[in-house]
């Protein structure tokens, strides 16, 4: 049978190779999509059954485990006696279940675990981090980060995280350098929630770059938890060559107000790159860094569309009131309307009597357009 099927496959193949060319590259496309789309489906249905299967398990053993844990940890007697949370037993007859030992019983009960500690704080969530360890939970998440599958690792650091799991650094710093996107962000957003004493030392080995959304998440992570070691920023300022961390430190110096950091920020503004001069323009003006304006001045007229107008931003912000004549010069004759509309913006941000003097005089001296700008970015809605 196998002969006659591999005679018919030459004899095929021998009348495939008697096609004209662009016949032969259209059936090999068509065999190609028709394969890709097969395979496509194979593994949607395969993922559905998973997830079926899963959602079977978890309908009928969420019950059973939601009552383990209300016994043993939220009716747990000892949580009245004052007594440190390591010194609390468990009744180890209801942990050693036999079901309690089938890997994807165990993957429902730290799922059910972390959704319970994501709700309970105090000595109930230390409570359920030390059922989660006694029941060897942290074996099973440990395991997942021995594969090399990218997603069950990334299952693992938070399994690890929600119940802060120490993890040591030579197996979780060369992921926060991870070609994997995904795989990276979580590593780093791990890293800092577990490390106490250096959570930012991931940014001395970062190669890759962080992410427009990582950040925001990282962003988040950073300024929500507690007890964190926040250092000075500045370090990474002078000495980083990842732009995207540069960038991202710029906005923790202004977020957690280090004016010390000023200088070497400043030193940014005679870089080569107009995207780190803008971000740095506009970390200077939010820190009200007076010190700056006078290089501001300097560098005003060489600099490109987008570093102008942080500048003008800048000086709005800093609101020293030395640069009005500036900011009325370039609200009057620059042809940009960008730059009208922020130097308006600026002379309004100021909110002093020369500020207030000169909007009144540019609205009855200015033509008709300059007024309506000005009347818009009147407008306290507008968030400046």
């Amino acid at each position: 049978m196998w002969n006659d099927l591999l005679d018919l496959l030459y004899e095929a193949y021998e009348q495939f190779t008697l096609l004209p060319l662009f016949i032969e590259i259209a059936l090999t496309l068509i065999f190609v999509a028709v394969v890709a789309t097969l395979i496509a489906y194979v593994v949607i249905l395969y993922r559905r059954y998973n997830g079926y299967v899963y959602q079977k398990r978890l309908n009928h053993l969420s019950p059973i485990i939601e009552d383990l844990i209300t016994e043993q940890v939220l009716l747990n007697e000892n949580l009245d006696k004052n007594l440190p949370i390591e010194e609390i037993e468990f009744d180890r007859a209801a942990l050693s279940k036999k079901m309690y030992k089938k890997p994807a019983v165990r993957q429902i009960l730290i799922d059910v675990i972390i959704r319970y500690r994501k709700n309970f704080r105090g000595e109930v969530g230390e409570l359920l981090r030390k059922l989660y360890i006694d029941m060897t939970l942290m074996e099973d998440s440990f395991s997942k980060m021995k594969t090399f599958r990218w997603e069950r690792k990334i299952k693992a650091l938070v399994e690890l995280t929600q119940m802060d799991i120490p993890i040591a650094d030579v197996t979780l710093l060369p992921l926060t350098n991870s070609r994997n996107p995904t795989l990276r962000a979580a590593a780093r957003n791990a890293y800092i929630q577990l490390s106490k004493n250096e959570p930012f030392k991931f940014f001395d080995i970062a190669t890759e770059p962080i992410l427009p959304w990582d950040q925001l998440e990282m962003f988040k992570i950073i300024t929500t938890s507690k007890d964190i070691t926040i250092p000075n920023f500045s370090r990474w300022v002078s000495y980083s060559s990842n732009k995207s961390i540069v960038i991202f430190c710029l906005k923790l110096i202004v977020h957690y107000d280090q004016r010390n950091a000023i200088p070497c920020v400043m030193d940014l503004l005679s870089t080569k790159d107009h995207y780190y001069r803008a971000h740095a323009i506009n970390c200077l003006g939010k820190l009200s860094a007076e010190v700056a304006e006078e290089k501001f001045m300097k560098i005003y007229d060489t600099q490109p569309v987008n570093c102008q107008i942080q500048i003008l931003k800048a000086l709005g912000r800093i609101g020293s009131g030395k640069q009005l004549e500036f900011l009325k010069n370039e609200f009057l004759f620059s042809f940009n309307f960008d730059i009208q509309m922020n130097a308006a913006r600026s002379i309004i941000h100021h909110n002093t009597q020369n500020s207030r003097f000169l909007l009144n005089e540019l609205m009855e001296t200015s033509n008709p357009e300059s007024q309506l700008i000005i009347k818009h970015c009147l407008n306290p809605l507008i968030k400046y």
